[in-house]
């Protein structure tokens, strides 16, 4: 009777359980399979499921008083309105369709604006423009970076960083508290003493908790300098990037410097990380010059960021939207690549639309499980028609993408869901047809020290490697 009873009991007690799970992940409208996925996983792993979701869980950041803060810092700094956006632009140019989906989706900082720009496609030279620019500061400078290694480049810069406080120079840096966790409160001391200002990104504070989860980091790279020179890109703050300390095998990356109007977009998007780290805002002509001339000289540009604190996903409908509109080629490179239902159909389509679409992707990944997951998807995306390239060793880190030579992005997202959903990311997308040549020229180089991948070599591989790819593949959400 007494063993009758406890079944009885752990029975309802299972039963409410799972109800109560079910009726919880149902109001979070995840997709169908993502709720069913962890409905079942939270059930039949209690405890250890809880913790799994908390950590990570496809919750969304609730920043509402941030993004009040944000658009109040945006409306002041800018002097344009979403309304003149047709002012700013020439209404007959292919990409105006998605000029206006980006600035709808992810806000003022995408506002068309004008930029000289300058594409970086090593560390060696990248780094010594950056320094270059961190030395001739004057105001300020705000660095947001995923990861800053305390090693020979993160120390030289450290150190100019160090000396432009010096100089009474504002210095403000944002690290992940992951990516960067091996450059320690001692490593930036000196900045500090300076007067510098370090935080860390949605790092656990007792002292003022917030409900920051683990998977949420900013993948950022940002570098605005006296609200007139801005880079962003692929490339971290760290040796492997660079070929003074690495030679051949430094990694093959993509950055961008721009100078003039459309710094104004990465300076906000930094605003934005900056306020939600340390609940302070700032303002004025010193950090949002309004002397430029929005008709001058550059190319025309738009600053694109998304992260889990909105809904919009800006940068997945950039990439989407422009593969969508292909009719020539499609030039996609991507370090971590493990496409979606979304993507899969968007490249297989712009196949069919006659369009010659080519992914190039690292040959030597750093991260094992994510390369598994990615060439899980190679033989739907060869029997559809897409060129499929492992570019090297080195390792391939660049994330750009090239549509018929009318529209260009580079910068920090990655063609995966993590970039897409999880990560706080930053593009450029660049409309002018001269640097997307210059990009598709890059591509065209890169595929010349990259391996084509056919379909036979797929069939080829290993029972083991196909099992190890497919249990990577059920992962692919979380890489």
């Amino acid at each position: 009777m007494f063993d009758s009873w406890w079944w009885t009991t752990l029975s309802l007690g299972m039963t409410a359980w799972v109800l109560g799970l079910s009726v919880w992940i149902v109001f979070e409208r995840r997709s169908p399979i993502a709720t069913v996925a962890w409905i079942l996983s939270l059930s039949l792993l209690p405890l250890i499921g809880i913790a799994i979701y908390f950590v990570f869980g496809p919750r969304k950041f609730k920043r509402k008083k941030l993004r009040r803060s944000a658009s109040a810092l945006a409306t002041r700094a800018s002097h344009e309105k979403r309304t003149r956006i047709s002012q700013r632009v020439d209404e007959s140019l292919d990409a105006m369709p998605i000029i206006a989906m980006c600035v709808n989706a992810a806000g003022p900082a995408a506002h068309p604006r004008r930029a000289k720009t300058t594409l970086y496609t090593g560390g060696l030279e990248l780094f010594a423009a950056l320094g270059e620019a961190i030395e001739k500061a004057r105001h300020h400078i705000h660095m947001e970076y995923y990861i800053w290694r305390p090693d020979e480049i993160g120390t030289r810069l450290r150190d100019a960083l160090v000396a432009a406080a010096k100089r009474g120079v504002e210095v403000r840096i944002l690290i992940d508290s992951f990516g960067s966790s091996k450059a320690s409160d001692r490593f930036w001391q000196p900045l500090q003493d300076q007067g510098g200002h370090i935080e860390r990104f949605n790092e656990l504070n007792l002292r003022r908790w917030r409900p920051r989860l683990a998977n949420f980091r900013t993948h950022r790279k940002i570098a605005v300098i006296d609200g007139r020179i801005g880079f962003t890109g692929g490339m971290n703050i760290a040796d492997y990037h660079s070929q003074e300390f690495r030679g051949e095998r430094a990694w093959r990356d993509s950055h961008l410097r721009l100078e003039g109007p459309a710094v104004r977009g990465l300076q906000l998007v930094f605003a934005e990380g900056w306020h939600y780290a340390t609940d302070s805002i700032f303002d004025g002509f010193d950090y949002f010059p309004d002397d430029f001339d929005e008709g001058g000289e550059g190319e025309l540009v738009q600053v694109v960021a998304s992260g889990p604190d909105e809904n919009y996903n800006a940068i997945q409908k950039l990439f989407l939207s422009a593969i969508t509109m292909a009719r020539q080629s499609v030039c996609l490179t991507s370090a971590y690549f493990v496409p979606g239902e979304l993507m899969l159909n968007a490249l297989a389509t712009a196949v069919l639309r006659g369009a010659d679409v080519r992914v190039l992707v690292p040959a030597e990944n750093d991260v094992r499980l994510v390369a598994a997951a990615s060439r899980s998807y190679y033989d739907e995306l060869l029997a559809a028609g897409v060129r499929i390239f492992e570019y090297g060793p080195p390792m391939l880190h660049a994330k750009t993408l090239v549509v018929d030579n009318w529209v260009a992005l580079v910068g920090t997202a990655n063609a995966d869901r993590r970039s897409f959903e999880l990560n706080f990311e930053v593009d450029v997308v660049n409309y002018e047809s001269a640097m997307c040549e210059q990009f598709t020229q890059t591509f065209h180089l890169d595929l010349k020290a990259s391996t084509e991948i056919t379909a036979e070599q797929v069939a080829n591989d290993s029972f083991r490697a196909r099992v190890f790819q497919n249990f990577a593949r059920l992962l692919s959400p979380m890489l």
